[in-house]
């Protein structure tokens, strides 16, 4: 039990993809250090039930602001899927959202109670601007504004508005992080933020019961999200086309046209079967900067990952091969000689036990103290 026990409140979106996993580890990591934590999940807030099999999953939750929340995402899944919409229309959704989220938090949650109030996600991140005596800590995933326009769900009109929305949050909290260093780098110049509050809360990983074990020819994995336009699907599909045993899980389903091995979704114990992770991203200057949660789940594997070679801040990454398109295959066959692979994976294995969790998040553990 720690000397002066805190009470913590997380507010994350527990979305079946990596980036929903950060919450929970968090929490585990305070509960072990012998803090009291309250973990809310807020991805069904509009639901009439947060369970994923029933039926009322479907339904709007009873209330104005939460009916009115249910109508805002329906809107903007309908509009999304128009490129005029998506582009043009999807900022005043994605505001609606915020504000709505925010006003049904603050009326269910008393942020009185606690000690420290952290968010996790953008779209609930206005509860941090409630009045309270709780200290507040925006876990950001990353630049939100910079990330939706490069998504083009923004004009260039729009995107100043969002960055100022977005600098002016960065601001008001008393600690803000990002996911992984290199997007505070990003923020300080880009955004123009202070960075006075700013501490360094990267990524982790856990440790699997095995490791991967080398095969000839390798298999390459892509597991993740496949809806953002920064994730270059179009470029995933060139590579699957040069290298037939590569497999894809995630969702949302691709369209066909991209002739995908597509398998579905799996949890990450299915890269146990495979040699190599593929990381892919388009070259935009968040990208550049960019990071990808499921970078450190292939290295706990022990995997060679194979990233873009337009990615910077690698160095933390040990393990990491870059490729383009044009060295993509010559980069699988230096990986198809088992000694190279044993040599990559070595260093892939090694910076997972860095990155492990309990690492990572001790800032958490120490700022934590000081309050």
């Amino acid at each position: 039990m720690v000397r002066h026990q805190k009470r913590v409140l997380i507010v994350h979106q527990a979305d079946g993809y990596a980036n929903g996993l950060r919450g929970f580890e968090i929490a585990r990591f305070l509960r072990r250090l012998g803090h009291s934590v309250e973990l809310v999940d807020t991805y069904y807030l509009s639901r009439a039930t947060s369970a994923r099999t029933s039926f009322r999953n479907r339904l709007p939750a009873l209330g104005l602001r939460r009916s009115a929340l249910y109508g805002v995402e329906l809107l903007a899944l309908v509009t999304r899927r128009v490129r005029l919409g998506r582009r043009y229309v999807s900022y005043y959704w994605h505001i609606a959202d915020c504000r709505l989220r925010r006003d049904i938090l603050a009326r269910s949650l008393d942020l009185d109670e606690f000690d420290l109030v952290i968010c996790e996600t953008p779209y609930d991140a206005l509860i941090l601007t409630v009045p309270t005596t709780a200290t507040t800590f925006y876990d950001c995933p990353t630049p939100w504004a910079d990330e939706l326009f490069d998504d083009m769900k923004l004009t260039p009109a729009q995107h100043e508005r969002m960055r100022r929305f977005e600098r002016h949050l960065f601001e008001s909290v008393d600690y803000l992080a990002f996911h992984w260093e290199s997007y505070a780098k990003y923020v300080l110049v880009h955004y123009g933020i202070s960075g006075k509050n700013l501490i360094t809360l990267n990524w982790g990983c856990t440790s699997p019961p095995a490791r991967a074990r080398f095969a000839d020819p390798p298999r390459i994995v892509y597991i993740g999200s496949l809806a953002s336009q920064y994730i270059d699907l179009e470029m995933l599909a060139r590579l699957s086309a040069l290298y037939p045993h590569l497999d894809v899980y995630g969702g949302p389903p691709p369209d066909n046209h991209l002739r995908l091995n597509y398998l579905g979704y799996a949890s990450p114990k299915v890269l146990a079967q495979y040699q190599i992770g593929l990381v892919t991203s388009s070259r935009a200057p968040l990208r550049r900067q960019g990071f990808s949660a499921k970078h450190p789940e292939y290295l706990s594997y022990g995997l060679p990952v194979l990233v873009p070679e337009w990615r910077e801040s690698l160095e933390l990454l040990r393990g990491s091969v870059t490729y383009s398109e044009d060295t993509f295959l010559e980069r699988v066959r230096a990986l198809s000689r088992e000694t190279e692979w044993e040599r990559v994976s070595d260093e892939a294995y090694q910076q997972a036990q860095a990155l492990a969790w309990s690492n990572t998040l001790r800032p958490l553990g120490d700022l934590i103290d000081e309050l």
